[in-house]
């Protein structure tokens, strides 16, 4: 019997370990404790594409249309970075639904000498 103790005493170790362990814990800990990591495991990338979905919109509300020449500039500045128009009192909703060839600028052609 000393032998066998002997050269198993880690396998006894840890069914000791168990033993006392799984009576005082059960196994509720052990499977909230897996369905804890499975939770996270799916609520990270959902919270992720709503952090992008947030950021997306928030990009997309401070682009702006310059009335004058139809440029389109980040919201940044207050003039327009091609005309020099004023662009403060622009309504980003109007901007987003109007069709490009409603901002269709005419030139004519000069010919230079």
């Amino acid at each position: 019997m000393n032998y066998f103790l002997k050269t198993n005493k880690n396998l006894l170790t840890y069914a000791l370990i168990i033993l006392v362990f799984i009576p005082i814990f059960g196994i509720n800990f052990f499977i909230s404790f897996v369905g804890n990591i499975l939770l996270l495991l799916f609520l990270i990338p959902l919270l992720l594409i709503i952090l992008i979905f947030i950021g997306f919109n928030s990009y997309k509300s401070r682009i702006n249309t310059c009335n004058s020449c139809g440029a389109i500039s980040f919201g940044l500045s207050e003039t327009c970075m091609n005309c020099g128009a004023n662009i403060e009192n622009i309504s980003n909703i109007n901007q987003i639904n109007k069709k490009p060839s409603n901002r269709t600028i005419e030139v004519k052609a000069e010919e230079i000498k």
